[in-house]
């Protein structure tokens, strides 16, 4: 019989999406504020994969990702989710006409896998707490992030997968 384990501390990764560089970078300030320095933003790229958001956020969507120095154990995703949706609601502003400015996905990177929270079930999904669910998005195979079949298309992507491993060789640094 297996014994439990206390699991390895992981690379907290924010995923975010919006319109403003000026919510960003609100947003990237009350992040850093809660978790820490950001070890690792990704260049702003157009997020043009879904026009899933542009209802609630309007057109011409950008996308960066963030990771933090700090590292954090898997157990706090779901309250991590949580801080996000109460940020998200925070920095909605009426000036902008849509009911959301920016949008953060949050998750963890470990030596295996990136792990998204979402509010969202789904077959794949495991419940977490608090009506927050975790998903293995990218899991990492013969020294690369792979996508399985329910991973989103633009986590698919060359230019993702090449954020999510240099966020990778980051984390190895701290843990070993």
């Amino acid at each position: 019989m297996a014994c439990a384990s206390k699991p390895s501390p992981v690379k907290l990764v924010v995923g975010t999406i919006f319109s403003s560089e000026g919510v960003l970078i609100k947003a990237k300030k009350k992040l850093e504020n809660r978790f820490g320095p950001v070890d690792f933003a990704s260049e702003i790229m157009a997020f043009d994969f879904t026009d899933y958001y542009e209802k609630e956020m309007g057109k011409n969507l950008k996308r960066q990702f963030l990771s933090f120095e700090k590292l954090v154990w898997p157990s706090q995703l779901w309250h991590i989710k949580r801080y996000t949706n109460r940020l998200e609601r925070d920095l909605r502003g009426p000036a902008s006409g849509h009911s959301r400015n920016i949008n953060l996905d949050p998750g963890y990177i470990a030596a295996s896998k990136l792990v998204l929270a979402t509010c969202k079930n789904y077959s794949h999904r495991i419940y977490l707490d608090k009506g927050i669910y975790a998903e293995v998005t990218l899991s990492f195979r013969d020294g690369v992030f792979e996508p399985w079949p329910w991973t989103y298309p633009d986590y698919r992507s060359d230019r993702y997968i090449h954020c999510f491993n240099t966020i990778r060789e980051l984390y190895l640094k701290q843990i070993f």
